[in-house]
Protein backbone atom coordinates (compact mmCIF):
# COMPACT_ATOMS: atom_id res chain seq x y z
CA UNK A 1 0.00 0.00 0.00
CA UNK A 2 1.88 3.36 -1.35
CA UNK A 3 1.59 6.62 1.14
CA UNK A 4 -1.10 7.93 -0.93
CA UNK A 5 -3.62 5.27 -0.77
CA UNK A 6 -2.31 4.66 3.62
CA UNK A 7 -4.11 8.44 3.76
CA UNK A 8 -6.79 8.17 2.24
CA UNK A 9 -8.10 4.95 3.01
CA UNK A 10 -6.83 3.94 6.28
CA UNK A 11 -9.44 5.51 8.60
CA UNK A 12 -8.03 4.55 11.71
CA UNK A 13 -5.28 7.32 11.06
CA UNK A 14 -5.58 10.88 11.98
CA UNK A 15 -4.22 12.23 9.12
CA UNK A 16 -6.73 10.57 7.20
CA UNK A 17 -9.53 11.85 9.17
CA UNK A 18 -8.25 15.43 9.49
CA UNK A 19 -7.10 15.33 5.57
CA UNK A 20 -10.73 14.00 4.75
CA UNK A 21 -11.75 16.93 7.21
CA UNK A 22 -9.82 19.33 5.55
CA UNK A 23 -11.16 18.75 2.22
CA UNK A 24 -14.59 18.35 2.86
CA UNK A 25 -14.63 21.78 4.60
CA UNK A 26 -12.18 23.48 1.76
CA UNK A 27 -14.22 22.11 -0.97
CA UNK A 28 -17.66 22.72 0.70
CA UNK A 29 -16.52 26.22 1.14
CA UNK A 30 -15.75 26.92 -1.65
CA UNK A 31 -18.90 26.04 -3.37
CA UNK A 32 -20.87 27.82 -1.05
CA UNK A 33 -19.47 30.60 -2.67
CA UNK A 34 -21.00 30.38 -6.17
CA UNK A 35 -24.51 31.62 -6.45
CA UNK A 36 -27.21 30.33 -7.95
CA UNK A 37 -30.21 32.97 -8.88
CA UNK A 38 -28.40 35.45 -7.32
CA UNK A 39 -28.35 33.03 -4.11
CA UNK A 40 -25.71 31.11 -2.54
CA UNK A 41 -25.98 28.66 0.51
CA UNK A 42 -22.98 29.31 2.27
CA UNK A 43 -20.99 27.17 4.47
CA UNK A 44 -24.09 24.46 4.61
CA UNK A 45 -22.42 23.48 0.82
CA UNK A 46 -20.06 21.62 3.51
CA UNK A 47 -22.57 19.35 4.28
CA UNK A 48 -23.64 18.26 0.92
CA UNK A 49 -20.04 18.09 0.28
CA UNK A 50 -19.83 15.51 3.64
CA UNK A 51 -22.69 13.82 2.14
CA UNK A 52 -21.11 12.83 -1.46
CA UNK A 53 -17.52 11.80 0.58
CA UNK A 54 -19.63 9.73 2.93
CA UNK A 55 -21.08 8.52 -0.31
CA UNK A 56 -18.54 7.05 -1.95
CA UNK A 57 -16.92 5.38 1.09
CA UNK A 58 -14.77 8.49 2.80
CA UNK A 59 -15.30 8.05 6.56
CA UNK A 60 -12.92 8.80 9.56
CA UNK A 61 -12.22 7.64 13.24
CA UNK A 62 -15.41 7.17 14.42
CA UNK A 63 -14.61 8.47 18.14
CA UNK A 64 -12.47 11.28 16.10
CA UNK A 65 -15.74 12.22 14.04
CA UNK A 66 -17.69 11.75 17.30
CA UNK A 67 -15.63 14.64 19.23
CA UNK A 68 -15.34 16.41 15.98
CA UNK A 69 -18.79 16.65 15.90
CA UNK A 70 -19.10 17.53 19.35
CA UNK A 71 -16.72 20.11 19.73
CA UNK A 72 -17.87 22.05 16.96
CA UNK A 73 -21.28 22.24 17.79
CA UNK A 74 -20.51 23.81 20.87
CA UNK A 75 -18.31 26.38 19.71
CA UNK A 76 -20.55 27.46 17.33
CA UNK A 77 -23.93 27.66 19.69
CA UNK A 78 -21.61 29.56 22.10
CA UNK A 79 -20.08 32.36 19.61
CA UNK A 80 -23.81 32.43 18.57
CA UNK A 81 -24.83 33.16 22.25
CA UNK A 82 -22.22 35.48 23.49
CA UNK A 83 -23.13 37.49 19.90
CA UNK A 84 -27.04 37.32 20.46
CA UNK A 85 -26.13 37.78 24.49
CA UNK A 86 -25.98 41.86 24.65
CA UNK A 87 -28.83 42.50 22.99
CA UNK A 88 -31.26 39.37 23.80
CA UNK A 89 -33.16 41.33 26.71
CA UNK A 90 -33.30 44.15 25.36
CA UNK A 91 -35.27 42.98 21.87
CA UNK A 92 -38.60 42.79 23.72
CA UNK A 93 -38.85 46.56 24.59
CA UNK A 94 -40.95 48.69 22.16
CA UNK A 95 -41.42 47.52 18.81
CA UNK A 96 -39.02 44.55 19.11
CA UNK A 97 -41.75 42.89 21.50
CA UNK A 98 -44.13 43.27 18.06
CA UNK A 99 -41.39 41.26 16.35
CA UNK A 100 -40.58 38.92 18.57
CA UNK A 101 -44.30 37.68 19.13
CA UNK A 102 -44.68 37.46 15.29
CA UNK A 103 -41.37 35.40 15.01
CA UNK A 104 -42.33 33.58 18.00
CA UNK A 105 -46.11 32.37 15.98
CA UNK A 106 -43.99 31.28 13.32
CA UNK A 107 -41.44 28.69 15.02
CA UNK A 108 -45.48 27.66 16.64
CA UNK A 109 -46.55 27.25 13.38
CA UNK A 110 -44.01 25.58 11.71
CA UNK A 111 -44.26 22.81 14.65
CA UNK A 112 -48.13 22.73 13.80
CA UNK A 113 -47.78 21.92 10.22
CA UNK A 114 -44.84 19.29 11.04
CA UNK A 115 -47.49 17.94 13.41
CA UNK A 116 -50.25 18.05 10.85
CA UNK A 117 -47.81 16.51 8.59
CA UNK A 118 -47.06 13.57 10.80
CA UNK A 119 -50.73 12.84 11.45
CA UNK A 120 -51.55 12.71 8.11
CA UNK A 121 -48.96 10.50 6.68
CA UNK A 122 -50.01 8.03 10.07
CA UNK A 123 -47.41 6.01 10.85
CA UNK A 124 -45.16 6.77 7.22
CA UNK A 125 -42.70 9.00 8.78
CA UNK A 126 -41.54 8.45 12.48
CA UNK A 127 -40.91 11.78 14.36
CA UNK A 128 -37.07 12.22 14.58
CA UNK A 129 -36.95 12.09 10.88
CA UNK A 130 -39.79 14.97 10.67
CA UNK A 131 -37.57 17.02 13.43
CA UNK A 132 -34.77 16.39 10.86
CA UNK A 133 -36.75 18.03 7.87
CA UNK A 134 -38.08 20.36 9.85
CA UNK A 135 -34.76 21.61 10.70
CA UNK A 136 -33.83 21.78 7.26
CA UNK A 137 -36.90 23.72 6.38
CA UNK A 138 -36.39 26.56 8.07
CA UNK A 139 -32.62 26.42 7.82
CA UNK A 140 -31.66 26.15 12.05
CA UNK A 141 -28.67 24.07 12.37
CA UNK A 142 -28.49 24.69 15.98
CA UNK A 143 -31.68 22.99 15.93
CA UNK A 144 -30.20 19.82 14.58
CA UNK A 145 -28.00 19.65 16.45
CA UNK A 146 -30.05 19.79 19.68
CA UNK A 147 -32.40 17.18 17.97
CA UNK A 148 -28.90 14.95 17.63
CA UNK A 149 -28.41 15.42 21.13
CA UNK A 150 -31.28 14.43 22.54
CA UNK A 151 -31.29 11.33 20.88
CA UNK A 152 -27.99 10.49 22.69
CA UNK A 153 -29.80 10.95 25.84
CA UNK A 154 -32.32 8.49 24.93
CA UNK A 155 -29.84 6.21 23.42
CA UNK A 156 -27.74 5.36 26.13
CA UNK A 157 -25.38 2.98 24.77
CA UNK A 158 -24.28 6.06 22.13
CA UNK A 159 -25.18 4.42 18.98
CA UNK A 160 -27.01 6.58 17.38
CA UNK A 161 -28.67 4.53 14.60
CA UNK A 162 -31.28 7.23 13.83
CA UNK A 163 -28.77 10.66 13.24
CA UNK A 164 -28.37 9.64 9.71
CA UNK A 165 -32.00 9.75 8.85
CA UNK A 166 -32.58 13.03 10.82
CA UNK A 167 -29.36 14.30 8.56
CA UNK A 168 -30.83 12.65 5.43
CA UNK A 169 -34.23 15.01 6.30
CA UNK A 170 -32.23 18.37 6.79
CA UNK A 171 -30.22 18.24 3.48
CA UNK A 172 -33.38 17.18 1.65
CA UNK A 173 -35.55 19.76 3.03
CA UNK A 174 -32.18 22.86 3.47
CA UNK A 175 -32.12 24.05 -0.52
CA UNK A 176 -35.99 24.29 -0.87
CA UNK A 177 -36.44 25.64 2.42
CA UNK A 178 -33.66 28.52 1.46
CA UNK A 179 -36.03 28.87 -1.81
CA UNK A 180 -39.31 29.00 0.00
CA UNK A 181 -37.88 31.75 2.63
CA UNK A 182 -37.02 33.97 -0.41
CA UNK A 183 -40.53 33.01 -2.28
CA UNK A 184 -42.71 33.77 0.57
CA UNK A 185 -41.26 37.61 0.61
CA UNK A 186 -42.01 37.65 -3.38
CA UNK A 187 -45.32 36.58 -2.95
CA UNK A 188 -46.50 38.91 -0.02
CA UNK A 189 -45.08 41.91 -2.14
CA UNK A 190 -47.32 40.42 -4.94
CA UNK A 191 -50.06 40.20 -2.64
CA UNK A 192 -50.24 43.33 -1.08
CA UNK A 193 -48.91 45.12 -4.33
CA UNK A 194 -45.64 47.13 -2.20
CA UNK A 195 -44.04 49.93 -4.62
CA UNK A 196 -40.42 49.88 -2.84
CA UNK A 197 -39.75 53.69 -3.54
CA UNK A 198 -43.00 54.24 -0.75
CA UNK A 199 -41.20 51.52 1.33
CA UNK A 200 -37.80 53.24 1.67
CA UNK A 201 -39.39 56.66 2.12
CA UNK A 202 -41.23 55.17 5.04
CA UNK A 203 -38.26 53.93 6.45
CA UNK A 204 -36.34 57.52 5.78
CA UNK A 205 -39.02 58.93 7.94
CA UNK A 206 -39.00 56.38 10.70
CA UNK A 207 -35.17 56.65 11.08
CA UNK A 208 -35.30 60.61 11.20
CA UNK A 209 -37.66 60.63 13.59
CA UNK A 210 -35.57 57.40 15.67
CA UNK A 211 -35.79 57.99 19.80
CA UNK A 212 -32.54 56.27 20.26
CA UNK A 213 -29.88 57.80 18.43
CA UNK A 214 -28.02 60.83 19.92
CA UNK A 215 -27.74 63.95 18.34
CA UNK A 216 -26.43 67.35 19.42
CA UNK A 217 -28.89 70.58 19.33
CA UNK A 218 -27.51 73.68 20.53
CA UNK A 219 -30.04 75.73 22.85
CA UNK A 220 -29.77 79.46 23.62
CA UNK A 221 -30.85 80.20 27.11
CA UNK A 222 -33.69 81.90 26.98
CA UNK A 223 -36.06 80.77 30.29
CA UNK A 224 -35.58 83.34 33.36
CA UNK A 225 -36.79 80.16 35.60
CA UNK A 226 -33.13 78.64 35.21
CA UNK A 227 -30.75 81.96 35.15
CA UNK A 228 -28.12 81.66 37.84
CA UNK A 229 -28.93 78.29 38.54
CA UNK A 230 -26.39 75.11 37.97
CA UNK A 231 -26.05 72.86 35.47
CA UNK A 232 -26.63 69.95 38.42
CA UNK A 233 -29.98 71.98 39.33
CA UNK A 234 -30.89 71.55 36.10
CA UNK A 235 -30.51 67.93 35.81
CA UNK A 236 -32.57 67.56 38.95
CA UNK A 237 -35.47 70.23 37.50
CA UNK A 238 -35.92 68.15 34.12
CA UNK A 239 -35.67 64.56 34.64
CA UNK A 240 -34.19 63.81 31.05
CA UNK A 241 -31.64 62.19 29.74
CA UNK A 242 -29.04 64.55 28.55
CA UNK A 243 -25.98 65.88 28.61
CA UNK A 244 -24.32 69.46 27.94
CA UNK A 245 -21.49 68.96 26.08
CA UNK A 246 -19.64 72.67 26.18
CA UNK A 247 -21.31 76.13 26.65
CA UNK A 248 -20.14 79.29 24.74
CA UNK A 249 -20.39 82.10 27.40
CA UNK A 250 -21.40 86.18 25.90
CA UNK A 251 -17.77 86.62 26.09
CA UNK A 252 -17.51 84.29 23.76
CA UNK A 253 -15.28 82.14 26.05
CA UNK A 254 -16.23 78.45 25.40
CA UNK A 255 -15.90 76.11 28.42
CA UNK A 256 -16.03 72.33 29.76
CA UNK A 257 -19.05 72.82 32.30
CA UNK A 258 -18.93 71.19 35.53
CA UNK A 259 -21.72 70.31 37.93
CA UNK A 260 -21.57 73.84 39.52
CA UNK A 261 -21.46 75.83 36.36
CA UNK A 262 -23.81 78.42 36.55
CA UNK A 263 -26.11 79.24 33.55
CA UNK A 264 -26.63 82.55 32.10
CA UNK A 265 -28.97 84.42 30.44
CA UNK A 266 -28.02 84.16 26.54
CA UNK A 267 -25.56 80.94 27.20
CA UNK A 268 -25.29 78.72 23.93
CA UNK A 269 -25.83 74.89 24.90
CA UNK A 270 -24.18 72.38 22.71
CA UNK A 271 -26.55 69.52 24.23
CA UNK A 272 -26.03 65.56 23.10
CA UNK A 273 -29.85 64.19 23.68
CA UNK A 274 -32.36 61.79 21.89
CA UNK A 275 -34.97 62.98 19.83
CA UNK A 276 -37.38 62.35 21.94
CA UNK A 277 -36.65 64.68 24.53
CA UNK A 278 -36.02 67.35 22.03
CA UNK A 279 -39.03 69.12 22.10
CA UNK A 280 -39.04 69.24 26.54
CA UNK A 281 -35.56 70.81 26.29
CA UNK A 282 -36.65 73.37 23.95
CA UNK A 283 -38.81 74.34 26.06
CA UNK A 284 -36.76 73.93 28.95
CA UNK A 285 -34.39 76.00 28.28
CA UNK A 286 -34.73 78.02 24.99
CA UNK A 287 -34.85 77.46 21.19
CA UNK A 288 -32.57 75.86 18.96
CA UNK A 289 -30.27 77.70 17.53
CA UNK A 290 -27.52 76.31 14.25
CA UNK A 291 -24.12 76.87 15.42
CA UNK A 292 -20.56 75.75 13.74
CA UNK A 293 -18.90 74.50 16.73
CA UNK A 294 -15.79 73.54 14.98
CA UNK A 295 -15.30 77.18 13.67
CA UNK A 296 -14.72 78.56 16.87
CA UNK A 297 -11.03 78.72 18.62
CA UNK A 298 -11.40 77.08 21.47
CA UNK A 299 -9.23 75.44 23.85
CA UNK A 300 -11.31 72.40 24.07
CA UNK A 301 -11.25 69.00 21.49
CA UNK A 302 -13.40 66.20 21.10
CA UNK A 303 -11.74 62.49 21.13
CA UNK A 304 -12.58 59.22 21.14
CA UNK A 305 -11.55 56.88 23.72
CA UNK A 306 -11.72 53.37 23.72
CA UNK A 307 -11.81 51.17 26.92
CA UNK A 308 -9.73 48.07 26.99
CA UNK A 309 -8.85 47.73 30.46
CA UNK A 310 -10.22 44.61 32.28
CA UNK A 311 -10.68 46.68 35.63
CA UNK A 312 -13.43 48.87 34.49
CA UNK A 313 -15.40 46.77 32.93
CA UNK A 314 -18.76 46.98 34.57
CA UNK A 315 -17.53 50.33 36.18
CA UNK A 316 -20.42 53.09 35.77
CA UNK A 317 -19.80 56.43 33.44
CA UNK A 318 -20.09 58.36 36.94
CA UNK A 319 -17.83 56.44 38.90
CA UNK A 320 -14.74 58.03 36.97
CA UNK A 321 -15.57 61.57 38.75
CA UNK A 322 -14.52 63.04 34.79
CA UNK A 323 -15.70 66.94 35.37
CA UNK A 324 -13.79 66.84 38.74
CA UNK A 325 -10.76 64.89 37.87
CA UNK A 326 -9.88 65.46 34.72
CA UNK A 327 -12.69 68.98 34.08
CA UNK A 328 -13.71 66.86 30.63
CA UNK A 329 -17.78 65.63 29.34
CA UNK A 330 -18.45 62.44 28.25
CA UNK A 331 -21.51 63.06 25.83
CA UNK A 332 -21.45 59.33 23.93
CA UNK A 333 -21.07 56.09 24.13
CA UNK A 334 -20.43 53.80 21.63
CA UNK A 335 -20.72 49.75 21.82
CA UNK A 336 -20.91 47.36 19.14
CA UNK A 337 -21.60 50.50 16.24
CA UNK A 338 -24.79 52.11 18.36
CA UNK A 339 -24.54 55.44 20.09
CA UNK A 340 -25.65 55.96 23.45
CA UNK A 341 -26.21 59.02 25.36
CA UNK A 342 -23.73 58.76 28.10
CA UNK A 343 -25.65 59.27 31.61
CA UNK A 344 -23.77 58.68 34.43
CA UNK A 345 -25.74 55.61 35.44
CA UNK A 346 -24.53 53.59 31.95
CA UNK A 347 -22.16 50.60 32.40
CA UNK A 348 -19.06 50.41 31.00
CA UNK A 349 -17.48 47.50 28.93
CA UNK A 350 -14.38 46.34 27.62
CA UNK A 351 -14.86 47.37 23.74
CA UNK A 352 -16.57 50.74 24.31
CA UNK A 353 -15.78 53.75 22.38
CA UNK A 354 -16.48 57.08 24.65
CA UNK A 355 -16.62 60.58 22.72
CA UNK A 356 -14.60 62.75 25.49
CA UNK A 357 -14.78 66.40 25.38
CA UNK A 358 -11.97 68.58 27.27
CA UNK A 359 -8.40 69.92 26.86
CA UNK A 360 -6.25 67.28 24.78
CA UNK A 361 -3.78 66.95 27.75
CA UNK A 362 -6.82 65.43 29.82
CA UNK A 363 -8.13 63.57 27.25
CA UNK A 364 -4.86 61.88 27.38
CA UNK A 365 -4.92 61.38 30.83
CA UNK A 366 -7.94 59.88 30.75
CA UNK A 367 -7.09 57.75 27.70
CA UNK A 368 -4.24 56.02 29.92
CA UNK A 369 -6.32 55.64 32.13
CA UNK A 370 -8.95 53.69 30.28
CA UNK A 371 -6.19 51.45 27.92
CA UNK A 372 -7.12 53.08 24.90
CA UNK A 373 -4.84 50.32 22.97
CA UNK A 374 -6.74 48.69 19.95
CA UNK A 375 -4.01 45.88 20.20
CA UNK A 376 -5.32 44.67 23.74
CA UNK A 377 -8.55 44.67 22.14
CA UNK A 378 -7.24 41.94 19.25
CA UNK A 379 -6.21 40.09 22.23
CA UNK A 380 -8.51 36.94 22.53
CA UNK A 381 -10.31 36.46 25.83
CA UNK A 382 -9.76 32.69 26.36
CA UNK A 383 -10.83 32.36 29.82
CA UNK A 384 -14.30 33.62 29.03
CA UNK A 385 -14.17 31.36 26.19
CA UNK A 386 -13.52 28.42 28.52
CA UNK A 387 -15.12 29.48 31.17
CA UNK A 388 -18.05 29.52 29.42
CA UNK A 389 -17.91 26.32 28.00
CA UNK A 390 -17.69 24.72 31.21
CA UNK A 391 -20.58 26.38 32.69
CA UNK A 392 -22.68 25.42 29.21
CA UNK A 393 -21.60 21.90 29.66
CA UNK A 394 -22.51 21.32 33.39
CA UNK A 395 -25.91 23.37 32.47
CA UNK A 396 -26.42 21.06 29.47
CA UNK A 397 -26.23 18.26 31.84
CA UNK A 398 -28.58 18.99 34.34
CA UNK A 399 -31.98 16.73 34.11
CA UNK A 400 -34.95 18.80 34.20
CA UNK A 401 -38.37 16.89 34.63
CA UNK A 402 -41.32 17.67 32.54
CA UNK A 403 -44.81 16.74 33.47
CA UNK A 404 -46.26 14.38 30.59
CA UNK A 405 -42.87 12.96 29.60
CA UNK A 406 -41.34 9.59 29.84
CA UNK A 407 -37.89 11.09 30.18
CA UNK A 408 -36.62 14.17 31.77
CA UNK A 409 -35.27 16.54 29.42
CA UNK A 410 -31.54 18.21 29.04
CA UNK A 411 -30.33 21.04 27.40
CA UNK A 412 -27.42 19.23 25.72
CA UNK A 413 -24.44 20.25 24.31
CA UNK A 414 -26.47 23.08 22.11
CA UNK A 415 -28.80 24.12 24.87
CA UNK A 416 -26.37 24.13 27.51
CA UNK A 417 -24.07 26.43 26.40
CA UNK A 418 -26.55 28.60 24.31
CA UNK A 419 -27.98 29.66 27.31
CA UNK A 420 -24.87 30.25 29.56
CA UNK A 421 -23.37 32.15 26.35
CA UNK A 422 -26.45 34.42 26.11
CA UNK A 423 -26.30 35.12 30.28
CA UNK A 424 -22.32 35.87 30.00
CA UNK A 425 -22.76 38.27 26.90
CA UNK A 426 -25.34 40.09 28.91
CA UNK A 427 -23.92 39.57 32.03
CA UNK A 428 -20.75 38.59 32.02
CA UNK A 429 -19.29 42.35 33.45
CA UNK A 430 -21.11 41.86 36.43
CA UNK A 431 -18.67 38.90 37.48
CA UNK A 432 -15.88 40.80 35.85
CA UNK A 433 -15.59 38.42 32.76
CA UNK A 434 -14.56 40.32 29.52
CA UNK A 435 -16.90 39.26 26.93
CA UNK A 436 -15.55 41.11 24.48
CA UNK A 437 -14.40 39.60 20.92
CA UNK A 438 -13.18 41.08 18.04
CA UNK A 439 -15.68 40.76 15.05
CA UNK A 440 -12.99 38.51 12.78
CA UNK A 441 -12.29 36.13 16.21
CA UNK A 442 -15.90 35.74 16.87
CA UNK A 443 -16.79 35.01 13.27
CA UNK A 444 -13.78 32.38 12.82
CA UNK A 445 -14.73 30.51 15.77
CA UNK A 446 -18.25 30.51 14.76
CA UNK A 447 -17.63 29.74 10.92
CA UNK A 448 -14.75 26.78 12.26
CA UNK A 449 -17.82 25.12 14.86
CA UNK A 450 -20.41 25.12 12.24
CA UNK A 451 -17.92 23.44 9.43
CA UNK A 452 -16.81 21.21 11.72
CA UNK A 453 -20.17 19.82 12.91
CA UNK A 454 -21.36 20.17 9.28
CA UNK A 455 -18.59 18.03 7.91
CA UNK A 456 -19.29 15.49 10.61
CA UNK A 457 -23.21 15.34 9.81
CA UNK A 458 -22.40 15.07 6.31
CA UNK A 459 -20.38 12.08 6.16
CA UNK A 460 -21.88 10.10 8.92
CA UNK A 461 -24.97 10.24 7.14
CA UNK A 462 -23.53 10.31 3.09
CA UNK A 463 -23.50 6.03 3.63
CA UNK A 464 -27.00 5.61 3.25
CA UNK A 465 -28.45 8.88 2.03
CA UNK A 466 -28.90 8.21 -1.73
CA UNK A 467 -30.92 5.27 -1.19
CA UNK A 468 -32.96 6.06 1.94
CA UNK A 469 -33.55 9.81 -0.46
CA UNK A 470 -33.94 7.60 -3.90
CA UNK A 471 -35.10 4.57 -2.93
CA UNK A 472 -37.34 5.98 -0.06
CA UNK A 473 -39.83 8.88 0.40
CA UNK A 474 -37.19 11.45 -0.50
CA UNK A 475 -39.31 13.37 -2.31
CA UNK A 476 -42.28 13.41 -0.20
CA UNK A 477 -39.64 14.33 2.27
CA UNK A 478 -38.84 17.84 -0.16
CA UNK A 479 -42.45 18.66 -0.29
CA UNK A 480 -43.13 18.67 3.52
CA UNK A 481 -39.98 20.29 4.47
CA UNK A 482 -41.30 22.97 1.33
CA UNK A 483 -44.95 23.29 3.42
CA UNK A 484 -43.15 23.95 6.70
CA UNK A 485 -41.06 26.42 5.05
CA UNK A 486 -43.57 28.27 3.09
CA UNK A 487 -47.43 28.12 5.20
CA UNK A 488 -46.47 29.66 8.51
CA UNK A 489 -43.93 32.25 6.57
CA UNK A 490 -47.23 33.48 4.35
CA UNK A 491 -50.02 33.44 7.13
CA UNK A 492 -47.63 35.60 9.84
CA UNK A 493 -46.38 37.48 6.64
CA UNK A 494 -50.07 38.33 5.99
CA UNK A 495 -51.08 38.95 9.21
CA UNK A 496 -47.76 41.31 9.95
CA UNK A 497 -48.53 43.85 6.62
CA UNK A 498 -52.49 43.61 6.82
CA UNK A 499 -52.80 44.06 10.37
CA UNK A 500 -49.59 45.46 11.93
CA UNK A 501 -49.28 47.89 8.93
CA UNK A 502 -45.16 46.31 8.94
CA UNK A 503 -42.88 48.04 6.33
CA UNK A 504 -42.23 45.79 3.64
CA UNK A 505 -38.37 45.93 4.14
CA UNK A 506 -38.85 45.35 8.31
CA UNK A 507 -41.33 42.22 7.24
CA UNK A 508 -38.52 40.78 5.01
CA UNK A 509 -35.98 41.09 7.76
CA UNK A 510 -38.01 39.36 10.63
CA UNK A 511 -38.96 36.60 7.50
CA UNK A 512 -34.90 35.82 7.29
CA UNK A 513 -34.27 36.37 11.17
CA UNK A 514 -36.99 33.87 12.15
CA UNK A 515 -35.61 31.19 10.26
CA UNK A 516 -32.06 32.37 10.93
CA UNK A 517 -30.83 32.20 7.55
CA UNK A 518 -28.26 34.32 6.32
CA UNK A 519 -29.02 33.70 2.59
CA UNK A 520 -32.51 35.06 2.83
CA UNK A 521 -30.82 38.26 5.02
CA UNK A 522 -28.66 38.81 1.88
CA UNK A 523 -30.92 39.09 -0.45
CA UNK A 524 -33.31 41.37 1.62
CA UNK A 525 -30.51 43.88 1.81
CA UNK A 526 -30.03 44.18 -1.72
CA UNK A 527 -33.40 45.02 -2.45
CA UNK A 528 -33.61 47.01 0.64
CA UNK A 529 -30.24 48.88 0.24
CA UNK A 530 -31.27 50.25 3.56
CA UNK A 531 -30.48 48.50 7.31
CA UNK A 532 -33.98 47.88 7.86
CA UNK A 533 -34.07 44.35 7.25
CA UNK A 534 -30.82 43.72 9.42
CA UNK A 535 -32.15 45.56 12.27
CA UNK A 536 -35.72 43.42 12.18
CA UNK A 537 -33.15 40.18 11.55
CA UNK A 538 -31.01 41.11 14.88
CA UNK A 539 -34.48 41.86 16.90
CA UNK A 540 -35.66 38.24 16.48
CA UNK A 541 -32.61 35.82 15.88
CA UNK A 542 -31.71 35.45 19.49
CA UNK A 543 -35.37 34.51 20.62
CA UNK A 544 -35.52 32.58 17.75
CA UNK A 545 -32.31 30.46 18.02
CA UNK A 546 -33.12 30.11 21.31
CA UNK A 547 -36.60 28.77 20.97
CA UNK A 548 -35.37 26.54 17.56
CA UNK A 549 -33.06 24.73 20.10
CA UNK A 550 -35.94 24.10 22.52
CA UNK A 551 -38.81 22.81 20.53
CA UNK A 552 -35.97 20.73 18.63
CA UNK A 553 -35.97 18.96 21.77
CA UNK A 554 -39.14 18.85 23.33
CA UNK A 555 -40.59 17.19 19.89
CA UNK A 556 -38.22 14.49 20.36
CA UNK A 557 -38.75 14.07 24.43
CA UNK A 558 -42.71 14.08 23.39
CA UNK A 559 -42.61 11.43 20.36
CA UNK A 560 -39.76 9.73 20.37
Amino acid sequence: MTWIENLLFTTESVAHTVFLYAFVIALGVYLGKMKFFGISLGVTFVLFVGIVAGHFGFVGEKNIMHFLQEFGLILFVYSIGLQVGPGFFSSFKKGGMRLNMLAAGIVLLNIVVAFAIYLIANGRIEMPMLVGILSGAVTNTPGLGAAQQTLAQLHFDGKLDVVPEIASGYAAAYPLGVVGIIGSMLIIRALFKVKLDKETKEIEEENKESLLTPHLVTYKVENPLIFGRTVLDMAHIIERNFVISRIKKKNDEVIIPKSDTVIEEGDLLLTVLSVQDEDALKAFIGKPVEMDWKAIPAPVVSRRILVTKPEFNGRKIGSLRLRMGYGLNVTRLNRAGVDLVANPNLTLQVGDRLTAVGKIEDINRLAERLGNSMKRLNEPNMITLFVGILLGIVLGSIPLAIPGMSSSMKLGLAGGPLVVAILIGRFGYKFKLVTYTSTSASLMIREIGICLFLASVGLTAGGGFVDTVVNGDGLLWVLWGFLITIIPLLIIGTIGRWHYKLNYFTLMGLIAGSNTDPPALAYANKVASNDAPAVAYSTVYPLTMFLRVLTAQLMILAFA
